[in-house]
């Protein structure tokens, strides 16, 4: 057995048989680390030397099409998405562009004197996409940022063992995020999930006005409020980002914004918003799918929620945390108990 077909075991069946299609069918096929998620990638090289990137996003728990949209769309407004080499989107299969190893997060491990200049080229990607019209996506409107924030009570209260007023968190986050959803107005394009591990950084910026930063995981976009993701890129849960920083990024966003006291209010709701829901996926993806190294991110959430929720517009929902989550909870950061 060659390297490549004892590589091709740890990928589904068919995908031979795509790969062939597509003219990859004697590369070498490598595992890449996964995500939070049922997708799974891989690298896949040609003797050529050439190399793409294979995702694996296997039906019914996952459908590579509405990555394939909102490819299409960032790609028809010059912004770095992925090229699609070769789809079949019914076996949840696609080729796509590699955009090689300079993952944004391991770049400024390594060079932290770049973190600067690479988070306002990030910042500065995101003011550009929130100049085009909004893509072709579901609207995130109050009943989804609800049902995210109640992935908070539904797992991490349930995991602790609390009783908590159901009914006043709801009612607290509705009081929180209606100036939200009115201020969002038509809204723009949301990534969802746009932070430093999501961001690569390329050579290749020809023909492109996205500061050579490829974008990755935007399956999930939806049409709302700017501020959602300066708050995923700015309040990041897996790498810390000093508040100065934020400070600084949130100035360089805020040059371009009429309005900036009701921005950065906002900013502080989807902050908390995000984070709760966070706390809630992660305590989820331990409980639910085994994955407990997401229990070790909590702390730096909590914080990040902690830090939110003494702005004055979540005072509905600073005051619910104080009534039902114990202070031995929340001054342990959340830990969650295995």
């Amino acid at each position: 057995m060659n390297e490549a077909s004892k590589t091709m075991s740890s990928v589904p069946p068919h995908a031979g048989d795509f790969l062939s299609g597509a003219g990859w069918g004697d590369a070498v096929v490598e595992p890449l680390a996964g995500d939070a998620s049922f997708r799974r990638y891989f690298r896949v090289c040609r003797a050529d030397g050439a190399s793409a990137m294979l995702m694996d996003a296997p039906p019914p728990n996952e459908d590579p099409r509405p990555f394939l949209e909102a490819a299409h769309y960032l790609l028809g407004h010059g912004f770095r998405a992925p090229g699609v080499l070769a789809q079949d989107a019914g076996q949840g299969l696609v080729l796509l562009e590699d955009f090689g190893h300079r993952r944004m997060r391991d770049h400024l491990d390594d060079t932290p004197d770049d973190e600067a200049p690479v988070y306002r080229d990030a910042v500065t990607v995101l003011s550009r996409l929130h100049k085009v019209p909004a893509g072709p996506f579901g609207a995130y409107d109050l009943n989804e940022y609800l049902r995210e924030a109640k992935l908070f009570t539904e797992w991490f209260c349930v995991a602790h063992g609390l009783s908590v007023d159901d009914d006043g968190y709801e009612a607290a986050w509705r009081e929180v995020m209606m100036p939200v959803v009115d201020s969002q107005g038509a809204g723009v394009t949301v990534l969802r999930d746009y932070h430093a591990e999501n961001i690569m950084l390329l050579d290749d910026e020809a023909g492109f006005e996205a500061y050579g930063q490829g974008l990755l995981d935007f399956q999930d976009a939806l049409v709302g409020h700017p501020a959602y993701d300066l708050v995923s890129l700015l309040q990041d849960a897996r790498r810390d980002v000093a508040p100065e920083l934020e400070s600084e990024m949130l100035r360089h966003y805020l040059q371009h914004v009429a309005d900036k006291d009701t921005f950065l209010a906002d900013y502080a709701r989807l902050g908390a918003q995000r984070n709760a829901k966070i706390v809630g996926i992660f305590v989820r993806l331990s409980r639910r799918d085994g994955k407990d190294r997401y229990l070790d991110l909590i702390p730096r959430v909590w914080d990040l929620m902690e830090r939110d929720l003494a702005h004055p517009a979540l005072a509905p929902v600073a005051r619910w945390m104080d009534a039902n989550i114990p202070g031995e909870i929340r001054a342990g950061r959340g830990t969650t108990p295995s």
